[in-house]
């Protein structure tokens, strides 16, 4: 898993993992008990929370980063596919609104090399 920056307007929003592989897809936060930061999962456009610790804040977020719909997500729920979501960001419940995320926010993902 790759590490790195979420950013909107040139500003750190928070850190980030990018979950690259399938099974790390797959897994997502699974078996974690928090998560301090925020986990970006590209190509999945709807989830599952079974087995979850947590409940999470998943944003919606367009090809080109734009968050399409913030929804929260309870342990042993299933957040439903959104039109035009081309990637998930997860975060604990509360973070996205702490951070002041919101629909429409242009995000920019920077890699950690």
């Amino acid at each position: 898993m790759r590490s790195g920056w979420l950013l909107r307007d040139g500003d750190v929003v928070c850190a980030l993992e990018m979950a690259d592989s399938l099974p790390e897809r797959v897994k997502g936060l699974l078996g974690r008990e928090s998560c301090e930061g925020g986990l970006h999962l590209p190509g999945v456009r709807a989830l599952h929370t079974v087995g979850m610790k947590f409940p999470i804040d998943v944003a919606f977020l367009s090809e080109d980063l734009v968050v399409l719909v913030i929804v929260r997500v309870a342990p042993w729920r299933v957040a439903r596919p959104r039109w035009g979501a081309r990637s998930v960001l997860q975060t604990e419940a509360g973070a996205l609104e702490r951070w002041g995320v919101r629909v429409a926010d242009q995000l920019d993902i920077r890699v950690v090399t």
